[in-house]
């Protein structure tokens, strides 16, 4: 199911950019003027197929929770109970993230595939798919089994099948799960070869000492699976070192690219799971769009490394997919203006003496 997955996502065909560009050209401006929006245009005509009526509504954001047995490392300034008072928290309406998607008129679904404890109460913006209660401590054993990670995987992807089939033509990626900044910075020391020092941040706070210690923690984590590290197989990585809800991004990722969706990112955790699904398959950037540019450490130089411009740059490290809604809202702009501007063939404007025709 995973190789079918992956053969799915195919590399966005350029053979309409020049027609989308000519239109943006004609527009009653000057050329280039809106700059990164009219990128944003060109980019969605391309993957919507489409040189009119591109859309980025209705987005759906998926929240996906997971715990960490790395938790018990010290790695984080909050305990684990407090991942499951947070989906509690999200699906009361309390969180970052619902305020931020309601101001921007996106829908927020809270996923619960691994966080510790039972079955939450039932909430219509919820979905129970529970499979593990939280990931091994990445210092002495694996994540998660191979056969689990590609599960998480295969239910990520399945989410996105989902938000397709009911109308979403964009997703976003939305998380919670204490420690969760320690496995992405592992994952990120796995598959881009940068040193733990360089990039460990403070996550959901913890001080000066603190870093340090998670800087060894990581450092013994890799040391501990350095076999599947050298294997360069991105399953077996995000198995030893992800979690379940980094998995599970990853595949709605894929599922998003297979389905020709837009893929809106959050931040620091986000990019950690686009990282693996684009080392399992590199097509889905034509897909991917970053939200913005996080304040935790080392996030700019794996933007850097990774050749990815962020829309936003505000000094957010929030997490829960909070990126997202201030994305969505460049986003429409990008379509609106695109579909609705009149041309210089529409109006009495004069074209400038350059038009490219």
């Amino acid at each position: 199911m995973l190789r079918d997955l992956l053969h799915r996502v195919e590399p966005v065909s350029d053979s309409l950019r020049a027609a989308a560009v000519h239109r943006l050209d004609n527009l009653t401006k000057p050329v280039g003027s809106l700059g990164k929006l009219e990128e944003l245009a060109v980019r969605m005509c391309c993957i919507q197929n489409k040189t009119h009526g591109i859309v980025a509504d209705p987005l759906r954001i998926y929240a996906i929770a997971g715990d960490h047995g790395v938790n018990e490392e010290g790695v984080s300034a909050f305990t684990q109970d407090v991942t499951r008072q947070m989906v509690q928290n999200f699906c009361d309406g309390g969180a970052g993230i619902n305020v931020l998607a309601d101001t921007a008129g996106a829908e927020l679904c809270v996923v619960d595939l691994a966080s510790k404890g039972g079955t939450y109460p039932d909430h219509p913006s919820l979905l129970q798919c529970k499979i593990a209660q939280g990931t091994e401590n990445i210092s002495k054993a694996p994540a998660m089994s191979r056969e689990m990670c590609i599960r998480a995987l295969l239910i990520g992807a399945a989410l996105a099948d989902k938000a397709h089939s009911e109308g979403c033509p964009a997703i976003g990626t939305g998380e919670m799960g204490v420690s969760n900044t320690t496995p992405s910075t592992a994952l990120y020391c796995s598959f881009l070869q940068l040193l733990p020092k360089d990039i460990t941040g403070a996550g959901g706070g913890i001080n000066a000492e603190g870093i340090k210690r998670k800087v060894r923690v990581i450092e013994r984590a890799l040391g501990l699976h350095a076999d599947a590290i050298e294997s360069g197989d991105p399953v077996e990585i995000l198995a030893s070192l992800g979690g379940y809800e980094i998995a599970a991004l990853a595949g709605l990722i894929l599922g998003g690219a297979a389905n020709n969706q837009l893929v809106l990112l959050d931040g620091f955790i986000a990019t950690a799971a686009y990282t693996a699904a684009w080392k399992l398959c590199p097509s889905v950037k034509d897909y991917a769009f970053f939200s913005h540019a996080s304040a935790e450490a080392g996030h700019k130089k794996i933007l850097e490394q990774l050749d990815i411009d962020p829309l936003h740059d505000l000094g957010l490290r929030l997490g829960e997919g909070s990126g997202v809604p201030l994305a969505l809202f460049l986003m429409r702009c990008a379509c609106n203006t695109y579909n609705q501007m009149t041309t210089y063939d529409d109006v009495r404007v004069d074209p400038p003496d350059n038009l490219p025709r």
